[in-house]
């Protein structure tokens, strides 16, 4: 089973409040990403949005509102292209941001994201090997925090590791 990175960009941390996914990238282990707006549902307009997260990437409501896709057609695209992979992120937030894109499409069963921390064979790795993994994903990177360039981080991260395997990506909890 191939994996796909995934990184989504939000309103907010949710501990600023409630936040919503803004955009959502995806990787293949075999080298493709994609990247989707997403426009702000009328379900989040009470919903929380930080300074802080925009400065971070760079979206404005404005933008999402002009250019975002609707939250149900971007839930169907990622749910089409993550078909038969495992969906990693670098954090649990992003499974969140899945369950509350999907929620707004009127979808009850979201893309479920794992995390990288929920890798065993990620915690097997020696603190060495991980800095000069990262090193070498982060000179792959063009910009952080738009959603498409972190998810190209992480699965060239994955792939530096030798965990882009099926049997080395299953979460802790399923491997046992």
């Amino acid at each position: 089973m191939p994996f796909i990175a995934v990184d989504f960009e939000a309103s907010c941390l949710p501990h600023y409040g409630r936040s919503y996914p803004v955009e959502v990238g995806i990787a293949s282990s075999r080298g493709w990403s994609r990247s989707w707006l997403i426009k702000p549902s009328p379900d989040w307009m009470d919903w929380h949005w930080t300074e802080e997260a925009q400065a971070l990437h760079g979206l404005t409501p404005e933008r999402l509102t002009r250019e975002g896709l609707e939250p149900g057609e971007v839930a169907q695209l990622l749910r089409d292209a993550v078909r038969g992979s495992q969906v990693i992120a670098d954090s649990h937030f992003d499974d969140y941001w899945s369950r509350t894109l999907f929620a707004a499409a009127g979808e009850r069963r979201h893309v479920p994201v794992h995390c990288l921390a929920d890798i065993q064979a990620f915690h097997d790795i020696s603190g060495e090997r991980l800095v000069r993994a990262m090193a070498e994903a982060d000179l792959q990177r063009r910009r952080r925090h738009r959603a498409e360039d972190d998810a190209r981080w992480l699965a060239h991260l994955l792939i530096e590791l030798g965990l882009d395997r099926e049997d080395q990506l299953l979460p802790a909890r399923a491997a046992a």
